[in-house]
């Protein structure tokens, strides 16, 4: 019996052994920490803080510039950075778990590392690669010298993934999850976890959508003869997609300030002596999918195309998921493509995808150029790549130029089909043919009303009416969206009546506070004071009919008009997915919740919206889809909401005449991202709040006399 009992213990043991051995996370490629300091000596950048601790970094070569970008970014958000890094490498399930298998899974599915892998050294010029490099080098020296916030395997960092980092996040900002939703619509696992690509891919809060506002005047609507340019994207306050300011100014020419995400080694948007823009979102139809013919449904391997049968391409992809300390589960899938795209199989169908971008790793290329402009044509011709594939854009430069583009790289495809509709793939004459180009898209170049805006509205109200593209000429095929907001119908009465715009009213209209009688927002007030029955409170209906529709901090009737709208319309009010909603509900839920969380049903909008941060916690005006946006989330049973996007990173330029600009800039918290006993975690926030500005120094000596920290990140003291 003995000898039994230890083979059986013997037996356990060797399983568990091999368990182990199966489950153990295999080791990363070493860090040798001697190499990046090396490689960190090779470049020299210093990086000199200005009263707010904003990194204005000064180089010799642009590459240098980058280089201290990267060092500067990580000392203020390396936590962030590090989970944009392993993202990018599609090993963000090996970090956090379950959560972040579909992501994982979609990187490798959509073959974007392959992509990059094969085109790194053709599609991108040597000196875009020489950007990317330096900023991986000096992610790695950070890494280097702070080895105990680095999680194991962050780094080395190299210039691919940098470059991966913005091939996988462009196209969830036109929808390609939302299309992925749809094919997953059967499973309802499958269905869920896609809509969760969103939170994954940008982090934004659940039913958080990313909007923005862009305006340009030229000098003949300016009532003093200048240029101005409103710099305002909408993005969550926190995450991977949340804004952080920097300036960069090289010896090459390289001169700009702005916002970027982490893990970029550029200026997404923002100005400079020469030129600036501001990108808003936009929604062009930008993916198609196709049912696909199989020779087996559970596990194909061959699809019917254009009369014949063709073989899938089929591989296999390799990712682990984190269990818990060093274990990891592997997961094996398959990916798949066809003629069209990447495919999935579900238990509806086979479904193949194609989507705008794909196999395209340009992007950084593109931002380069743009950042390296220094007029108009050449910033035009940078645009031309569209290599970032969606986005309208605003632009304005010291020469007295402005355009709006609807920027998107619309597919060349058949018309007269509903395209909104799965596509049968077997037919040829659905494919794809390529890109059109930058000059078929809507646009505006110096109009005569002399002015340009955009509020995640239609391309066809971005001028006064005698400048505006016309619908007409962009056939649904073409997939230009339709959208409405409140911000473009209020953008239009503005700065569209205002034949001459004073610099105190072209700031003031952007942090207009009120929505339009036309707005989405105001159909639900109407809604509900013309249907409401019997069980509607009196002092309820008395507080919405009261309500002179702006939201400031107060405003008794915003509260329960906007956070009615926003039940019942989700968090932009222009929620389309809902098709009947019921505002009667949606209204007495919002009034029981108000007296829940603060006693009463007209507390203050500034007694219920809060811009909170470390220990400030402070009233400010705006509310969803006005053009001071501000968007809250929480649970109002509990009492005051969180302000968690919007308004966020503004940049204001003027220009009076050629490189000769004033910058004004505000951050909705301040420079020191993750580090909450910095001075600059939150000294911003008042300013922000009160609707206020700081002038970044500039020029040297300006920022020298008020200079926080003065270093050169990888050189010898």
């Amino acid at each position: 019996m003995g000898i039994w009992i230890r083979w059986i213990g013997a037996l356990i043991f060797a399983g568990l052994v091999a368990a182990f051995s199966y489950l153990k996370t295999p080791k990363f490629q070493a860090f040798d920490t001697d190499a990046a300091l090396q490689a960190a000596s090779a470049y020299d950048a210093r990086v000199i803080r200005d009263r707010f601790g904003v990194p204005h970094i000064y180089g010799a070569r642009d590459a240098d510039v980058a280089f201290g970008l990267a060092y500067a970014h990580a000392e203020d958000d390396w936590a962030t950075i590090e989970e944009v890094i392993f993202f990018s490498r599609g090993q963000l399930a090996l970090r956090n778990g379950k959560a972040a298998a579909i992501p994982d899974y979609l990187i490798a599915a959509l073959g974007i590392k392959e992509s990059i892998e094969t085109k790194y050294e053709t599609d991108l010029s040597a000196k875009s690669r020489t950007i990317a490099e330096a900023y991986a080098a000096g992610i790695n020296l950070y890494c280097a010298e702070e080895k105990r916030r680095c999680a194991h395997g962050a780094a080395p960092v190299t210039g691919k993934d940098i470059v991966a980092g913005f091939t996988s996040r462009t196209p969830f900002f036109y929808g390609l999850d939302q299309q992925l939703t749809k094919i997953f619509e059967g499973d309802v696992e499958l269905a869920e976890a896609a809509k969760q690509t969103r939170e994954a891919f940008l982090q934004v809060p659940r039913g958080f959508e990313t909007g923005s506002n862009a305006m340009a005047v030229a000098p003949s609507r300016s009532a003093d003869g200048h240029t101005r340019l409103m710099v305002n994207s909408h993005q969550p306050f926190e995450g991977p997609v949340a804004w952080y300011e920097a300036r960069v100014k090289s010896d090459e020419g390289w001169d700009m300030i702005g916002g970027l995400f982490p893990g970029a080694p550029l200026i997404l948007h923002g100005a400079g002596p020469d030129l600036g823009w501001a990108f808003t979102v936009n929604k062009p139809d930008l993916v198609d999918v196709y049912a696909l013919e199989v020779d087996n449904a559970k596990n194909p391997k061959r699809y019917m195309f254009d009369g014949e049968w063709r073989d899938l391409d089929i591989r296999k992809v390799k990712f682990r998921v984190k269990l818990f300390g060093p274990l990891s589960l592997p997961v094996t899938r398959k990916a798949i493509k066809s003629v069209h795209g990447p495919v999935f199989v579900t238990d509806n169908g086979v479904f193949a995808v194609s989507y705008a971008g794909a196999n395209d790793i340009r992007t950084l290329e593109q931002w380069y150029r743009m950042n390296r402009a220094s007029d108009y044509t050449e910033w035009r011709d940078a645009l031309s790549m569209l290599a970032i594939p969606s986005f309208n854009v605003v632009y304005a430069d010291g020469d007295g130029i402005i355009a709006y583009y609807y920027n998107a790289a619309l597919p060349i495809r058949e018309a007269g089909v509903n395209w909104s509709k799965v596509q049968p793939g077997d037919d040829p004459a659905l494919l794809w043919r390529g890109t059109r180009k930058l000059n078929e898209v809507p646009q505006v170049v110096m109009p005569h009303s002399g002015y340009v805006v955009n509020a995640n509205h239609p391309p066809f109200a971005a001028s006064g009416p005698e400048d505006n593209p016309q619908s007409e000429n962009f056939p649904p095929h073409y997939g230009v969206d339709q959208r409405t907001t409140n911000r473009g119908i209020r953008i239009q009465a503005l700065y569209g009546t205002d034949p001459s715009i004073t610099p105190e009213e072209f700031v003031a209209y952007k942090f207009d506070n009120r929505y339009a009688e036309g707005s989405r927002l105001m159909e639900v007030v109407n809604s509900v004071l013309t249907n409401a029955d019997s069980d509607s409170k009196a002092e309820e209906i008395s507080v919405l009919r009261g309500w002179d529709g702006a939201v400031t901090t107060d405003s008794r009737g915003a509260p329960l008009a906007v956070l009615t709208a926003q039940r019942a319309r989700g968090s932009l009010l222009n929620d389309e997915n809902v098709e009947t909603p019921d505002y009667l509900t949606a209204f007495r839920e919002t009034a029981a919740d108000l007296r829940a969380g603060f006693g009463r049903v007209d507390p203050t909008w500034g007694e219920v919206v809060r811009l909170k941060r470390g220990a400030q916690s402070l009233p400010v005006n705006g509310g969803p889809d006005t053009l001071r946006a501000i968007y809250p989330d929480g649970d109002l049973t509990q009492g005051p909401l969180k302000a968690v996007g919007g308004d966020s990173y503004i940049l204001y330029a003027d220009w009076s005449g050629p490189r000769d600009v004033s910058i004004k800039t505000i951050h909705q918290y301040g420079a020191a991202t993750l580090d909450e006993t910095s001075p600059h975690y939150a000294d911003q926030a008042p300013l922000f709040a009160d609707e206020n500005w700081k002038s970044p120094p500039m020029e040297l000596e300006e920022l020298l006399s008020e200079a926080t920290a003065d270093y050169r990140p990888g050189q010898t003291p």
